[in-house]
């Protein structure tokens, strides 16, 4: 078809099918034009694209996954900018200027408030091990003794987890997570890694993270508190915290002070954690956090009393 054929057909302007059809060069769509009196736009034979029509919610939520930050740390960040050019110059007007828009309107923070970036100088040869598929020899630090460890892994993903990078891996036909700024040493060797044929990132994670909250928590205080020290807890207190002393709550009684459950990692972790709520709160189980605490209470009192 010509230039005017299409014109009259899309109803729009010869000049806006010349725009498009570089455009679709551009993404590499294979059209190609014949000159003389019976040339025209062609597009080769054969060719079938693979995307279907999409909606205008569909085309703005896609340019929702561009994480510049997230990217580049990973050593993609020219691959995304490349990957979005082509994919805005495949967009018809209307889509193309939601997608802008979308663009324009939303921004994504991933890091929590008040945490900076962890160093993460190992990521980029993480990812390589996991795009390439080969295992990964690593030093790790970790929280319990003996704190270095060195490990030969089959890498199966990296996640992205509230600013905070970890190498998902399986060894000794165990899987489990690792946190990438926690990595002392890494090196990719020349071994294919194995990779389960059922395994998915995204349902593992999701199980994986509900286990690890569920299993930090190794022990309850009895806490009694009032009604506003309760509704604290989803601000100071972490998610898991928050949402079982919330469920475990009984009803006020009429000065408005309740008596609830807190799970809590041990009597430290809970001195710390409930020190949060100051005077609306009262620890009545178990005995040695309730030590803690009133030791705490006495020696604020030495300071902030003492004439």
């Amino acid at each position: 078809m010509t230039a005017r054929e299409l014109a009259d057909e899309l109803e729009v302007s010869v000049r806006t099918v010349y725009r498009d059809v570089e455009s679709l060069g551009t993404a590499g769509v294979p059209v190609y034009a014949d000159r003389g009196p019976a040339g025209g736009y062609q597009l080769l034979d054969g060719y079938r694209t693979r995307l279907t029509g999409m909606t205008g919610d569909e085309a703005g939520t896609l340019f929702l996954a561009g994480i510049p930050g997230p990217a580049a740390e990973l050593g993609l960040g020219s691959v995304l900018a490349a990957a979005e050019l082509k994919l805005r110059a495949s967009l018809p007007g209307e889509l193309a200027n939601r997608a802008d828009r979308v663009r324009e309107r939303f921004h994504l923070d991933a890091p929590g408030w008040f945490r900076a970036d962890e160093p993460t100088p190992y990521l980029s040869t993480v990812a390589d091990a996991v795009w390439s598929a080969r295992m990964l020899a690593l030093r790790y630090r970790r929280w319990k003794a003996p704190r270095e460890v060195t490990r030969t892994l089959h890498p199966l993903g990296v996640v992205l987890k509230a600013g905070r990078w970890y190498l998902v891996a399986a060894v000794d036909d165990r899987t489990t997570a690792y946190r990438v700024a926690n990595i002392l040493d890494a090196e990719v060797l020349d071994t294919p890694a194995a990779r389960p044929g059922d395994f998915d990132l995204a349902s593992w994670w999701h199980e994986w993270t509900e286990r690890y909250e569920s299993s930090v928590y190794t022990g309850t205080a009895t806490v009694r508190m009032t009604e506003q020290a309760l509704k604290r807890t989803a601000f100071l207190f972490p998610p898991e915290m928050a949402r079982v002393a919330r469920e475990s709550a009984g009803p006020p009684d009429t000065d408005g002070w309740l008596t609830t459950t807190v799970p809590i990692e041990s009597v430290r972790h809970g001195h710390i954690e409930l020190l949060k709520l100051g005077a609306d709160a009262e620890v009545l189980a178990p005995e040695d956090l309730r030590t803690q605490m009133a030791e705490t209470a006495r020696g604020l009192a030495a300071t902030y009393l003492t004439p």
